[in-house]
């Protein structure tokens, strides 16, 4: 369960927070189990509830999906964050001999996993969906988790940081 704590440490003190995560022996499946499965689980079980439940407001009209309708959405993103994460996990181990390190699969998911913590915390606004508060606040956390992951690419790729924002830039044009 500490990757589930190194991310909420993350979330207040990035700096000191990426050094911890970076230090920490991590497991692919303890990532995965503790910290990218739970994380992600937050905004699709909140958007089921928000459009199934609350609904949106469209020219005076509240809007719903039927649960019926929302369940296989809802799987489909939990599926597409868990993938993503995955898929960008592999792009940091790939990337990782041209930027002076032999990277693993488990380290560039660890990364990937901890820098998207915002939008998985996020993911509670689904709970009421308000479109003009979504995409306001989805900007704000768009650049805390861009800022996440330039400051922790160096420690947890042991590079530079020279680098490292190399490193995080090709990252974030892959994203």
């Amino acid at each position: 369960m500490k990757p589930f704590f190194h991310a909420l440490r993350l979330l207040v003190q990035p700096v000191q927070g990426w050094r911890t995560i970076a230090d920490a022996d991590h497991s692919l499946a303890s990532v995965l189990l503790w910290q990218t499965i739970p994380m992600a689980l937050i905004p699709a079980a909140c958007w089921y509830y928000g459009v199934s439940q609350v609904g949106w407001q469209v020219a005076g009209e509240t809007m719903r999906l039927t649960a019926a309708s929302a369940l296989p959405l809802c799987v489909l993103f939990f599926l597409a964050m868990i993938s993503g994460v995955l898929f960008m996990g592999f792009m940091v181990r790939w990337m990782s001999t041209v930027y002076g390190k032999e990277g693993t699969f488990t380290t560039g998911v660890a990364l990937i996993s901890f820098t998207a913590t915002p939008f998985f915390v996020f993911g509670l606004l689904g709970l009421y969906p308000l479109l003009w508060l979504d995409i306001t606040l989805g900007v704000a956390v768009a650049c805390y988790c861009i800022y996440l992951l330039y400051r922790g690419v160096s420690p947890m790729m042991k590079v530079p940081e020279d680098r490292g924002i190399l490193y995080a830039s090709a990252l974030f044009a892959v994203a």
